[in-house]
């Protein structure tokens, strides 16, 4: 099973890298997302990766997608990376998980992480109790709507 993850990783990162090199930083997609992305004007690729499952194995999958499309991309500052997590995806944002440190690091590399508040709420009303986030969790009411409208701003969608 394990093997049967790599691949599958594997195979949607290199999915990612075969789609940022025949967009290339000059195309019409890449020009429309750098318009809206004043945080990282040097960004060659825009990526909004989308955590729907709160299976550990697709959070560190994520996680190391960012982490790897920043070593790809050689610095930072030449890629824009959101996390946007919506449903079970959520639990990753949750204040005391264990992958804290991780995000952290992200975060201090420009990673922005996303987090669906119709999901907090969700959460809240069967609980009774709303669940603390992360302190680096950047709310939107409807994480899927983020989404769409990054994609439409040309960020290309990841969903590993």
């Amino acid at each position: 099973m394990l093997t049967q993850l790599r691949r599958s990783i594997a195979l949607a990162a290199a999915s990612v890298l075969v789609i940022l090199h025949v967009l290339g930083p000059g195309s019409s997609l890449a020009q429309q997302a750098s318009a809206v992305s004043e945080d990282k004007p040097f960004a060659e690729a825009f990526i909004i990766l989308q955590l729907s499952d709160q299976d550990p194995i697709k959070q560190d999958a994520v996680l190391d997608i960012a982490n790897n499309l920043i070593k790809h991309y050689g610095s930072p500052d030449l890629v824009d990376i959101e996390i946007a997590a919506f449903g079970p995806g959520m639990r990753l944002l949750l204040e005391g998980n264990s992958r804290s440190q991780r995000i952290s690091s992200l975060v201090e590399n420009g990673v922005r992480f996303i987090g669906c508040m119709n999901t907090i709420d969700t959460m809240e009303r069967k609980t009774g109790k709303r669940p603390p986030l992360n302190e680096h969790t950047i709310p939107v009411q409807t994480g899927v709507a983020h989404i769409v409208e990054r994609v439409r701003q040309g960020y290309v969608l990841v969903s590993p």
